[in-house]
């Protein structure tokens, strides 16, 4: 499977590039739209690989991916310098005693997990299947409330007795573009309802609907702020839900308005 052609993408096509192509396509094969799950998996596989950079640059370079022993995670190296073992002359100068003094150390393990716009919300838990070299674990995680992708989260004892250290993914939402802690949102309404007044109804990332008052004489593409509905922040806080207004003229306009309009206009002119 080609990433690139399943998003219809140039091998060189920039970031902001391949988050487009993905948005159109998740909109188009979404399964809550009656998309193919197959579909939509193999499109958001292509994402998270190419949206990332390490990813996307071992997949265009496999032969530059690092070998590792012990399940993929980096194991067995052993300190040389300059052709000299220094755990063998440490051996040979005092003896075993200094091994059998270390203490041992905590196994630690790093893995890439791609959540919801939703799950980053709520702070859902995350069923995780992680392989060890005592084999292959399904575990549970948490993931923390308003987590953002880049983030990287520590979680101890949950597997192996060990340190599991994972870098977050959060996916882009069909309904809502995330910038920081506030979310934006398209809001589609008439330009008869900018100029009259109206109350519209909107729907919140946590499921409410808001019954919001849209103001006489409002400008098209005007930014309406709903305080409190965007992301949770480290502090407890949460962001806003922010409406941008894309204006459109309704096909049922009577010729009645349009004679108002049209003699409104010439009352101003004079």
């Amino acid at each position: 499977m080609d990433h690139y052609n399943t998003l219809g993408v140039s091998r060189d096509a920039s970031a902001d590039e391949i988050k487009k192509a993905y948005r159109k396509l998740a909109m188009q094969h979404h399964p809550d739209k009656g998309g193919d799950v197959a579909k939509f998996q193999e499109i958001t596989t292509a994402y998270e690989t190419l949206s990332d950079t390490d990813k996307r640059f071992q997949y265009d370079n496999p032969q530059a991916r690092p070998q590792f022993d012990g399940g993929g995670m980096p194991g067995g190296f052993g300190f040389n310098v300059n052709g000299f073992d220094i755990d063998s002359l440490f051996n040979q100068v005092f003896g075993q005693t200094m091994h059998q003094a270390r203490q041992p150390q905590r196994p630690t393990y790093r893995t890439r997990v791609s959540v919801s716009l939703l799950d980053a919300y709520t702070g859902a838990d995350h069923f995780l299947q992680t392989s060890t070299p005592s084999g292959t674990k399904l575990i549970t995680i948490k993931v923390p409330k308003g987590v953002e992708t880049g983030n990287q989260v520590r979680y101890e004892n949950v597997i192996d007795d060990g340190t599991l250290l994972v870098d977050f993914i959060v996916l882009p939402d069909l309904r809502f573009d995330r910038r920081g802690s506030d979310l934006y949102t398209n809001l589609s309404i008439s330009i008869l309802d900018l100029i009259v007044g109206t109350t519209v109804e909107i729907d919140t990332i946590n499921g409410k609907k808001l019954q919001i008052n849209i103001n006489p004489k409002t400008q098209p593409y005007q930014q309406i702020r709903v305080p409190g509905y965007g992301m949770p922040t480290h502090n407890g806080q949460y962001g806003d839900q922010i409406l941008l207004l894309k204006p459109f003229i309704p096909d049922n306009v009577s010729d009645e308005v349009i004679d108002s309009i049209k003699r409104n206009q010439t009352n101003q002119k004079d």
